[in-house]
């Protein structure tokens, strides 16, 4: 079998010569079992192997620094992009340090309350909370994750006064509101719906404009009345700024052909993730709506600690 190699200037040594590292996240994380998955059949396709190195927090930090030759790559979610307008001093620049090689998945959130709660819907949520301002609690676990901005654009966009309540993790905070101490969450679609379909907590919406699979019946807060509502926590492929257009483009292609299998397809539904499979151009553009978005709410709803 031919194994294509990128094309590069003349003189350069073809690529791949050795083998890539794709720095990630933590042991556990969606990404990295992402990446392992799809680790394998990326090897082959490139006839070399693709290692996948887990350096948690500072996996930003190393690839933005790595040397833009194509053999060390990124795989990470959306505090990528959105940690900068929570803090100062972030040791990498989203747009500036990276260049974007495939939009990976997305995760979407569902928004779950208590079976106690007397509402049946989003409408029905917004009024009860507007009749109790100030009296109502949702949980998250990280600041600046998916299940915390989720909420916050639930709150700027219906203009409602809940109070946050912070947990390590949202697998605190859902046995937090199965125990009664909170009346809504916004975990995503993976992690809730278990308690859903058991009945431990009621699922009004989804946060995809679109209706998903992942979430079956449900309507989605656009269509519940909050027009244009959308939260959904990306992962990607980047490489360090200044990588050769033809090795970014020949990543993609075969992450992107792995993505699209149907065995792999099929796993990451399972993981409680849809297969996006966006081109580099898709990625960056993605990438800079989701900062205009998100930074307009960080800042107008002063969630900046």
């Amino acid at each position: 079998m031919h194994i294509a190699t990128a094309s590069l200037p003349a003189g350069a040594q073809p690529w791949p010569a050795r083998p890539v590292r794709v720095v990630t996240t933590q042991p556990g994380s969606s990404a990295e079992l992402m990446g392992r998955l799809i680790a394998p059949g990326l090897s082959s396709a490139l006839a070399q192997q693709v290692v996948i190195d887990n350096r948690g927090l500072v996996a930003a930090e190393i690839v933005a620094r790595a040397p833009s030759d194509g053999y060390t790559l990124l795989l990470y979610t959306s505090p990528l992009w959105i940690a900068p307008f929570f803090r100062d001093n972030v040791p990498w620049d989203p747009v500036r340090d990276y260049a974007p090689v495939a939009l990976a998945v997305g995760s979407p959130n569902i928004l779950v309350v208590h079976p106690s709660l007397p509402v049946k819907s989003v409408k029905d949520l917004i009024a009860f909370v507007k009749a109790r301002p100030g009296q109502l609690n949702y949980g998250s676990g990280s600041t600046g994750a998916s299940p915390h901005l989720s909420a916050e654009l639930f709150k700027s966009m219906a203009g409602l006064d809940i109070v946050r309540v912070s947990f390590k993790g949202t697998g605190q905070a859902l046995v937090a509101l199965m125990g009664g101490e909170l009346q809504v969450l916004f975990p995503t679609a993976g992690s809730g719906m278990p308690s859903v379909k058991s009945g431990k907590l009621r699922a009004l919406a989804v946060t995809t404009l679109q209706p998903t699979a992942l979430a079956p019946g449900l309507p989605t807060m656009a269509a519940s009345g909050l027009t244009g509502y959308e939260s959904v926590s990306l992962s990607g492929f980047l490489a360090p700024s200044g990588t050769p257009a033809p090795i970014v483009n020949r990543l993609s292609q075969e992450i992107i052909r792995m993505l699209r299998r149907n065995d792999i397809r099929e796993k990451l539904f399972s993981m409680g993730l849809e297969v996006v499979a966006g081109t580099p151009e898709e990625f960056a553009a993605t990438i800079r709506r989701e900062m205009a978005k998100w930074g307009r709410l960080i800042k107008d709803a002063g969630l900046r600690e």
